[in-house]
């Protein structure tokens, strides 16, 4: 029993950056002030913004949750977000 409690901090942990990522990049998209004043830029930001996605998806424990691996391979980045916040437990975890 001990190793899981040594477990459940990284785990979640990998699901709480994934939601920041995803987090982050809403804000980005929100923010129509940094697109008019630089639409490269803006661009740019969310470019790194989504790959910051793809790489807190691949260290999430796995099995990942079918929906959840759904709404992030087909970029349903709102979706996937929606899903970890209603979650109380991470999903690998659950009975």
């Amino acid at each position: 029993m001990q190793s899981k409690r040594c477990h459940l901090p990284r785990v979640n942990e990998a699901f709480q950056n994934l939601a920041a990522a995803l987090r982050h990049r809403r804000a980005l998209i929100a923010d129509r002030d940094f697109y008019a004043r630089d639409p490269g830029g803006h661009l740019a930001a969310l470019q790194t913004a989504s790959h910051a996605i793809e790489l807190a998806a691949e260290v999430l424990p796995r099995p990942v949750d079918r929906d959840l691996e759904h709404y992030l391979t087909r970029a349903s980045y709102d979706k996937a977000l929606a899903w970890l916040e209603a979650q109380n437990t991470p999903p690998t975890l659950k009975s």
